[in-house]
């Protein structure tokens, strides 16, 4: 079952939902078309469970990643960078989700909405834990911070998606957690305002995301090598 999803991952990456014929990913799998029916009901039953598998692996990474981030401009520009990295370096999953699976109407029964609240909630603590801490303000109304996020990620990125142009990630996050910071924070008075120095969680951060482009790169390398 696992070749069969691989296969159908990137069948469904390379052709699209409604290209992406069962019988082409059985062909390449090295399997009979019934074979898929005896694990998967149909097509969009196999899509679920890809972009379901897709999911958990960037949230355990997130997860990783985050343990050694401190600072909440730090540990906010990571998910912002990597959501923006994620569509870089996926845009035919992020298509999928964004076009066929959201416009379906049973999309909110499904698991991967659940993964969807799961994948966002991560900011919404790290903007939680800032209010209690008197770092950002407290009249912020939260579920309008995470549309703002991630709605503005996502139309950054859309003309990338329709395959018109490009952005770049690093430029994109840095511009976007200032934003949003700056729009968060609490007001300091002018005389305790200071030129920011460099903390070190920036630099570890840099570090990580250095890393996570070196195994994305390695991963894709490997993926195409191994392609059926």
């Amino acid at each position: 079952m696992q070749e069969i999803m691989q296969v159908a991952a990137q069948v469904f990456r390379d052709k699209g939902y409604s290209e992406a014929l069962t019988a082409q990913i059985a062909a390449r799998a090295g399997v009979v078309e019934g074979t898929i029916y005896r694990y998967f009901p149909g097509k969009r039953d196999l899509l679920i469970r890809v972009v379901e598998q897709w999911y958990e692996r960037i949230l355990a990474d997130y997860d990783q990643q985050l343990r050694v981030l401190q600072g909440t401009r730090a540990r906010l520009r990571f998910l912002i960078w990597r959501h923006l990295t994620v569509i870089h370096n996926e845009p035919g999953m992020c298509r999928l989700i964004f076009n066929q699976l959201r416009a379906w109407p049973e999309y909110r029964r499904t698991t991967v909405f659940d993964l969807t609240r799961e994948y966002t909630r991560r900011t919404l603590e790290i903007v939680q834990q800032a209010i209690d801490a008197g770092e950002f303000r407290a009249d912020l109304p939260l579920r309008i911070v995470r549309d703002m996020i991630y709605g503005g990620v996502e139309h950054h990125t859309w003309v990338y998606l329709r395959g018109e142009g490009d952005f770049s990630p690093d430029t994109a996050a840095d511009a976007m957690t200032e934003l949003v910071y700056r729009g968060l924070a609490c007001e300091q008075p002018a005389s305790s305002q200071r030129p920011p120095r460099p903390a070190p969680a920036e630099v570890t951060l840099r570090r990580l995301e250095a890393v996570a482009r070196r195994l994305e790169q390695s991963a894709g390398a490997k993926g195409g090598s191994a392609r059926v």
